[in-house]
């Protein structure tokens, strides 16, 4: 395990060199929404308040289908992927929790806690892999898990998804996210009922395993890696699974896996008038499962998903409260910077839609005034909150830069002396 970290010296001299202008941003911004009715420092103590999940996956590089180049200093294993996350943590100040993926970060669970709780970083929901072969798995999942024909299939992905709550007891989680890649590749190939069947009868035994103060997100996805039917492949589905399942099972939100027309926002308020919105797995696409840095390609429909967020946030809305993680892969960028740009992106749009006047909001929706109230979506949009996320961050520790405080350490250059070089490939999407 890499303990390079970030020195805490190190980041105090990065924003000693930045605090004036930032303090000057900061109360130019604060006059501007004043004039607007909007204390600044409230929306700064929500802000800072923020948290969004690091994926323990997302620290290395991604690929396609066809190559992965991997950068310099790769984790070797769970220990260097908590290092990293502690990285980005200590930087952004807004990345708290690291999301496992099992059995890609098995480990002793002690040693795990241990490790987070001296890297100062607590533990979100588990994830369960049963969409690619494992060694010492008897059963293949080639052609399905939870929705496999052969009962014995069935019952090694549920038995994997049991071991995954274990381990997240012992280490402190409280949720368990399922995502299968069960479906089918050409039409007749499999039975559409009788697979979903099978799905809710093995997702009812994982159910049955949960403590009772805990959570079970099911994700759906349009695609991948099935491309004719997904036995999960839309939120309609998802909905009906937890709602069938009871109430520790909840919907889970992928902005990258819906067509490119799709009203995800509209999902969103779906989920959350029915009590059944669990979490997010935040990141942008352009075409479909693209997996892309959050905000990096339609930052205006993460505001529109925070906006609804807020709304429910503001009018109390009965059973909220969603998990938020990212979920990326970065092919052709350091990972930890861009883990680091997508956590503000995301709090970015959670200080925009803060800024939404909401009672005028109403008033035009009330009144039919479609112009006016899609500006007044597009007043808090426009609003450059940059000087609130930076003091924020400062104000906890963190860097008012946090890319160029991560350039400034060397880190990278510091862990790939310690981790060896690893080697390209392709084979299988990441």
């Amino acid at each position: 395990m890499s303990e390079a970290g970030i020195d805490a010296g190190l980041i105090e001299k990065h924003n000693e060199s930045r605090m004036e202008a930032l303090r000057r941003d900061y109360e130019a911004l604060g006059e501007q929404l004043d004039r607007r009715g909007i204390a600044i420092d409230a929306i700064k103590e929500k802000v800072a308040a923020f948290g969004v999940a690091i994926p323990s996956w997302g620290v290395g590089t991604g690929g396609t289908r066809f190559a992965r180049f991997p950068g310099p200093g790769e984790p070797r294993d769970i220990f260097d992927k908590l290092a990293d996350c502690a990285v980005i943590q200590s930087l952004t100040r807004a990345t708290p929790t690291v999301s496992l993926h099992i059995p890609w970060d098995k480990a002793d669970p002690a040693l795990l806690r241990e490790a987070a709780q001296r890297l100062g970083l607590g533990f979100d929901a588990m994830n369960s892999n049963t969409f690619q072969d494992h060694p010492g798995d008897r059963y293949s999942y080639k052609f399905g898990s939870l929705s496999h024909t052969d009962a014995a299939t069935r019952r090694q992905a549920i038995e994997h998804n049991i071991e995954c709550i274990e381990i997240g007891k012992a280490i402190g989680s409280r949720a368990l996210t399922v995502w299968i890649g069960d479906g089918s590749n050409f039409p007749g190939q499999s039975n559409f009922t009788k697979a979903f069947e099978r799905y809710l009868d093995s997702m009812r035994a994982i159910y049955a395993a949960l403590p009772d103060d805990w959570r079970i997100f099911t994700e759906h996805k349009l695609y991948e890696p099935a491309f004719y039917s997904t036995v999960v492949q839309d939120w309609g589905t998802n909905y009906i699974i937890a709602q069938e399942l009871g109430p520790k099972a909840f919907c889970l939100v992928d902005l990258g896996h819906h067509a490119p027309t799709v009203n995800i926002e509209m999902i969103v308020a779906r989920l959350i008038q029915y009590g059944k919105l669990g979490g997010f797995h935040f990141n942008d696409s352009k075409y479909g499962d693209d997996d892309l840095d959050s905000g990096s390609i339609d930052p205006y429909r993460l505001f529109l998903v925070f906006n609804e967020l807020v709304d429910a946030e503001k009018r109390g809305a009965a059973g909220f409260n969603p998990a938020h993680m990212l979920d990326q892969s970065h092919n052709v960028t350091d990972p930890i910077e861009s883990l680091m740009v997508s956590a503000t992106e995301v709090a970015r749009a959670y200080a925009q839609a803060l800024l939404v006047d909401r009672n005028a909001l109403e008033a035009y929706q009330e009144s039919n005034d479609a112009l006016m109230a899609t500006l007044t979506l597009k007043a808090a949009f426009r609003t450059d909150v940059e000087p609130i996320l930076a003091m924020a961050r400062v104000e906890k520790g963190g860097a008012a830069d946090p890319v160029a405080a991560f350039r400034e350490s060397g880190y990278r250059r510091k862990v790939a002396e310690e981790r060896p070089a690893v080697a390209g490939g392709g084979g299988g999407i990441v």
